[in-house]
């Protein structure tokens, strides 16, 4: 029996996990202190991973662990170990990106799944059958990698190879990440998950014999020449379901918990209606705009994404206002503050799994029983009664066209 699709979340930190779970995903993926892409990211201790993967696992959920870096000859000695460690503390799985990685992971962690980064550039269905014949279960397409090839791709290759692909998040200027711009202009490298994304730079013209003199490029001042839009396929999950793809996976891991949490529950929303064969709630998609994004396209997979020149500033059509620590079961909650409201004020309760509720801030009052005009102190704890009973790490948030 083939295995069911899964929904892939990103879990920057303990915190992120623990949205990701909470709001649907069926795996997580995460770094450890070494061998990451993602080297700014917090990512998590030795500690931290066993307690990821006990997390995941009482929650049905699978882990899967980055060692997607393109490792050098003194980092290699120590690489057996680790991967032995990762073993023992319960990933599922390694997502790795370079041959002698897949080759030491066979003989240090043979119990784990292998999945091929997208850092390799798999693209095709010959690249895809020789990483299965070498012990690969699941294949992360790279980015560009249009619908009608996918098809193709798992035309081509074995029915139990897995097929992952991204559907929403950022994506690079360059080829599923191997770019050379930023050691170039600040020595941090991005193949090894250093990227100070220069892409996102804004850029004058400087003429040769008059150095100084920053030149405009368009009415605005300097363009983003190199910028690139999110990717956002939420309306076309069944299309890539057609298609074969067996995990949809979502990029994040240094976005905010809040987004890892919306995100996460709008997709799940999603992919579950894609299953059933009923159609997308026009909601699911409106709640990809209250996370803070850049314009969104469809990415590679209906052809170009198209530059976007403007700016490379990010937007969202809400901020999220508090998370909810506790709750009574007349609604009585505590919760902690992420962002300032006040009495009065319209608010939206999004509780995990489910659908966001409208209502108005009324009496909001401190630990110790004060009443509050505002939640006006950062990360401040307090108490307010809400629509309904909900659990923990649900999310409050405020519309901006309510502000």
């Amino acid at each position: 029996m083939a295995e069911a699709p899964e929904l892939l979340a990103p879990a920057g930190d303990r915190e992120r996990l623990l949205m990701a779970l909470r709001y649907g995903a069926d795996a997580v993926y995460l770094a450890g202190r070494q061998f990451g892409m993602r080297s700014a990211a917090v990512s998590f201790t030795d500690e931290g991973l066993r307690e990821a993967a006990a997390l995941a696992h009482a929650q049905g959920a699978r882990l899967y662990v980055t060692v997607n870096t393109l490792p050098r000859e003194e980092e290699l000695k120590i690489l057996p170990s680790y991967l032995e460690f990762l073993q023992d503390a319960g990933a599922d799985a390694l997502i790795v990106a370079d041959l002698g990685v897949m080759a030491l992971a066979k003989r240090h962690a043979p119990r784990l799944g292998l999945h091929v980064s997208t850092q390799l550039g798999v693209i095709n269905s010959a690249t895809a059958r020789v990483l299965y014949d070498m012990g690969a279960d699941t294949v992360v397409l790279a980015r560009e990698t249009p619908l009608a090839d996918i098809r193709e791709i798992r035309a081509n290759t074995p029915p139990d190879l897995r097929i992952e692909a991204f559907v929403h998040g950022a994506m690079c200027v360059s080829f599923s990440g191997r770019c050379l711009l930023s050691n170039y202009l600040t020595g941090r490298d991005a193949n090894r998950g250093q990227c100070a994304q220069p892409c996102r730079w804004k850029y004058h013209l400087v003429e040769e014999t008059r150095p100084g003199q920053y030149f405009e490029i368009s009415e605005d001042g300097g363009t983003h020449i190199l910028n690139s839009r999110d990717m956002c396929m939420i309306e076309h999950l069944p299309a890539l379901l057609s298609a074969g793809v067996t995990s949809f996976k979502l990029e994040g891991r240094m976005k905010s918990a809040y987004y890892t949490a919306v995100v996460t529950n709008a997709y799940r929303h999603a992919l579950d209606a894609a299953l059933r064969g009923e159609p997308l709630d026009p909601l699911w998609v409106e709640e990809t705009e209250k996370v803070s994004h850049r314009p969104y396209s469809t990415g590679f997979y209906f052809g170009e994404p198209g530059e976007h020149y403007a700016e490379a500033s990010y937007y969202a059509a809400a901020d999220v206002a508090a998370v909810v620590e506790d709750c009574a079961g007349d609604g009585m909650a505590l919760l902690t503050q992420r962002n300032k409201f006040s009495r009065g004020d319209e608010l939206e309760l999004l509780p995990p799994e489910g659908r966001p509720i409208r209502f108005i801030a009324d009496r909001i009052w401190d630990e110790e029983g004060n009443e509050l005009a505002d939640t006006r102190r950062a990360m401040m704890r307090f108490r307010m009664r809400l629509p309904l009973c909900v659990p923990p790490l649900s999310i409050l948030r405020k519309n901006r066209e309510t502000s």
